[in-house]
């Protein structure tokens, strides 16, 4: 799989969010996406990252950008994520892991010694004209949405 880039095209996805409405990129045209991928619903890091985008989104909208997560969670999962911790964000589910595949963040990990194919943190600031602005790789959740935030200021 070919890595994407700072400046290419981002890959158009029509995936169903946590009401199961089908949301794809190209609905976004015009607007700025935070696509933004996590491993699981519920843990502590996930958790953090939804509700600290969560916390900032009106900023974000502000600045004529959407936040979209995604995971390989179920939409009833993330039904109950985003009651759970109080989140008003859309998550959408790629449960065969199609969309991780394309975006390259579906890699080996590295665990306690043991090796797995698992969903690496990372988060894609996609502007209004659809391409990639910035890629965020093997995220650290603490300050990444405020950073995040920033690039979408100056975009």
């Amino acid at each position: 799989m070919e890595s994407l880039h700072i400046g290419d095209k981002a890959p158009d996805f029509c995936l169903k969010d946590q009401d199961e409405e089908e949301i794809c990129l190209k609905d976004f045209k015009g607007k700025n996406v935070v696509l933004y991928f996590y491993p699981k619903d519920n843990t502590p890091g996930c958790s953090l990252e939804a509700m600290t985008f969560t916390r900032f989104k009106d900023d974000f909208e502000k600045h004529n950008t959407t936040i979209i997560g995604v995971s390989k969670d179920s939409c009833e999962s993330h039904k109950k994520f985003i009651k759970n911790k109080n989140l008003n964000i859309t998550l959408i589910s790629d449960s065969d892991i199609k969309i991780q595949k394309v975006y390259g963040v579906w890699r080996l990990k590295k665990f306690m010694g043991k090796e797995f194919m698992g969903t690496v943190r990372s988060t894609f600031l996609i502007n209004s004209t659809g391409k990639i602005s910035r890629i965020w790789d093997n995220v650290k959740v603490k300050g990444h949405v405020e950073e995040v935030l920033e690039a979408v200021k100056e975009l």
